[in-house]
């Protein structure tokens, strides 16, 4: 039996995913109403796929409790976040879940990390708790999930996984269990190098973007079209430029990478570049509206909206948001009231000002901040009314009102 412990965007799918492939799964989290919503039939999130993959593991089984199970192999998948003074990784979710899998685990139980850390975290944080609870007969593993919101169920099945552990042994026995859904190869190493390949993946991703995002401004002052530009140099067959946006947002990009300045503040010196690159672009994209205001005469924000809350295009995941983002930096600066927001992905309310029907939305508006390209907007500028439209992401398509990077 397999429990998976901490049932939000990443335990929640694998557990799913692996007791509809005949895996005997427990899941649990301490918080009772998520698990009571899951216990009346309900998924806690928006995800394609995911109620139907949730209907299927509950005809296989599935089950789920704030307890913790007596079994043979543990997937811990809490949050990992970090100390946004110090960069450093904040273990204490990870520790706190291991702890409590240690006062249950059986001899020879294998206790899985699949949150992400950062290098050296299982050794620093995790492996003292064995010789703190006497529970060298426990062995530990790493596996760090490799899916993103809006394709979970897709990536799960297809993408390949990594696997560290102590004990090759070990190692192939959790490949194994992971083998029993995914397609792609399972790769079996040490768990500091199946920490560092994680954090790898998606500093290459945020140093490429931090590219583009820096290639856009670079342009706006030189008088060209960054997309051109993207569009042109990309045909060279080794070059592959992403396309600039208003910040990164979501549950890695813009967090993982900080483990590396964190823990080699002298060495990562161009990851630090990149991300703060990247945290400058929402209030870059608040400069660029101000500026659209003052071409077209508009003095007060209350005419200005903005669409999208969400950090990426049909999810309903505000984590780490561009939109976010960007109110904060108008807070800082004293803007004036805040703007209006909404976004038809996001029911529950999240800042202020935020109403809940594009009518609302537009009422009395004269330029509106796309900020996320959700499907109902995407390539279709005639949703906002005839309003100014300010396109940080590139997704409305050329015309008079249409305002890019």
């Amino acid at each position: 039996m397999v429990n998976v412990i901490g049932l939000g965007y990443i335990g929640l799918p694998t557990a799913l995913m692996m007791a509809a492939h005949g895996v005997e799964v427990v899941g649990t989290d301490y918080d009772e109403g998520l698990v009571a919503t899951l216990n009346a039939g309900r998924t806690t999130f928006k995800e394609d796929g995911l109620d139907d993959l949730f209907a299927e593991a509950v005809t296989k089984g599935v089950r789920f409790t704030t307890e913790y199970q007596k079994c043979d192999t543990y997937i811990v998948s809490v949050p990992t976040p970090y100390d946004k003074v110090s960069k450093k990784i904040d273990p204490a979710f990870v520790v706190s879940a291991c702890r409590s899998v240690l006062d249950v685990a059986p001899v020879g139980a294998v206790l899985v990390i699949e949150s992400t850390v950062s290098p050296n975290t299982v050794d620093r944080f995790v492996r003292p708790l064995l010789d703190e609870t006497g529970r060298q007969d426990v062995s530990l593993a790493h596996a760090p999930e490799r899916i993103i919101p809006g394709n979970m169920v897709f990536e799960l099945l297809h993408n390949n996984r990594t696997v560290g552990a102590d004990d090759p042994a070990i190692g192939k026995r959790v490949a194994e269990l992971y083998s029993s859904f995914c397609q792609g190869e399972v790769s079996v190493t040490d768990i500091r190098t199946a920490e560092m390949t994680k954090v790898v993946e998606n500093t290459f991703r945020a140093v490429n973007i931090a590219f583009s995002n820096e290639l856009a401004r670079i342009c706006r002052v030189g008088g060209m079209d960054v997309a051109e530009v993207v569009r042109i140099a990309n045909k060279h067959p080794r070059v592959n430029i992403l396309q600039p946006g208003p910040g990164v947002g979501g549950h890695c990009i813009p967090v993982d990478p900080w483990f590396l300045v964190g823990d080699f503040p002298e060495t990562a010196r161009l990851t630090r570049m990149a991300l703060e690159t990247n945290a400058s672009m929402p209030e870059y994209v608040l400069r660029r509206a101000f500026d659209v205001m003052q071409e077209k005469g508009i003095e007060d924000v209350s005419h200005v909206g903005v669409y999208g809350l969400t950090y990426k295009e049909d999810v309903d995941d505000v984590r780490e948001s561009p939109t976010l983002q960007m109110l904060e930096s108008m807070e800082r600066h004293l803007c004036g009231s805040p703007l209006r927001v909404y976004d038809p992905w996001i029911e529950r309310d999240v800042v202020p000002n935020q109403v809940h029907s594009m009518e609302d939305f537009l009422d009395g508006l004269d330029i509106v901040i796309v900020m996320v390209g959700h499907s109902e907007v995407r390539g279709r500028p005639e949703a906002f009314h005839g309003r100014v439209l300010v396109d940080p992401r590139d997704v409305m398509g050329d015309g008079e009102n249409v305002y890019k990077l």
